[in-house]
């Protein structure tokens, strides 16, 4: 089985994300919104196939982070996350929360053995 296929997203925090979304935009070109950027690909082996990453600045003044302490969260792309997590709970992985169905994808929070707060992500096929 497969477990992370990607990079889904990269958050971190910062000391004013307005100031710091401009900055990437002026000087770095980013098509930018209030989230951050969306950075579309096409998977390699099937390019018919349409994925993303998401990069976002967060205020550093969110708790949601927490439990982690990190100013960071990454977000994985994974398959079956339904089978993935049942898998990691039998592992003594710390699942923080259920899994959460959006229209855009399945969410789930675990925690890693250094105690940073990690995303896993099923994308809806794009």
């Amino acid at each position: 089985m497969k477990k992370v296929t990607g990079i889904g997203g990269i958050f971190f925090k910062c000391k004013n994300a307005d100031l710091v979304r401009e900055w990437y935009k002026f000087h770095l070109g980013m098509d930018v919104n209030q989230y951050g950027a969306n950075f579309e690909w096409r998977e390699l082996d099937q390019p018919d196939v349409k994925g993303s990453t998401q990069w976002s600045p967060f205020d550093d003044t969110i708790t949601y982070f927490e439990p982690s302490k990190k100013d960071f969260m990454i977000n994985y792309r994974v398959e079956n996350i339904e089978d993935l997590v049942a898998t990691l709970k039998s592992e003594g992985v710390n699942v923080l929360d259920d899994i959460a169905v959006y229209e855009y994808g399945k969410f789930v929070h675990i925690m890693d053995v250094e105690g940073n707060k990690i995303q896993l992500w099923e994308p809806v096929n794009e």
